[in-house]
């Protein structure tokens, strides 16, 4: 196999006890803190952060306040209060990640949709529970 191909193996499997029927949810550092319970959705086309999170990271202040309409996130239409864009370090990667600021409630405190996941070249496994990318380091 390639050097630079990115695969899942049995051994990726090796931690799951039991099959399962589970999102995939990371977490991530962000000014430092770490951002967990955020949800990889590949069937997303933006990644969205709650307003909540923005405001306890004291970032308010940096939303450019640009309202989008982003259909059937959560069964409705969800009119955004406007967008960041922040420094999101995910296992020593860092990438600027632009982020859609909602007030809406979701489950998650952020969401990273394919935007994010292609610009990391990343490959997510919901089966393996694991995303897999090239880092500096391999």
């Amino acid at each position: 196999m390639a050097e630079d191909t990115l695969a899942f193996s049995e051994e990726d499997l090796d931690t799951m006890t039991e099959l399962h029927n589970d999102a995939l949810v990371i977490s991530f550092l962000l000014n430092n803190t770490r951002i967990k319970c955020v949800l990889i959705d590949p069937g997303s086309s933006t990644n969205i952060i709650r307003s909540e999170v923005v405001g306890q990271l004291g970032l308010l202040d940096r939303v450019t306040p640009i309202s989008r309409v982003l259909h059937g996130f959560n069964m409705t239409d969800e009119v955004t209060k406007g967008e960041i864009t922040l420094p999101v370090d995910t296992s020593g990667a860092v990438r600027n990640t632009e982020f859609q600021v909602i007030d809406g409630d979701m489950r998650y405190n952020a969401l990273h949709g394919r935007p994010w996941i292609h610009s990391m070249r990343a490959v997510p496994s919901t089966l393996h529970q694991v995303i897999k990318f090239p880092t500096k380091d391999g």
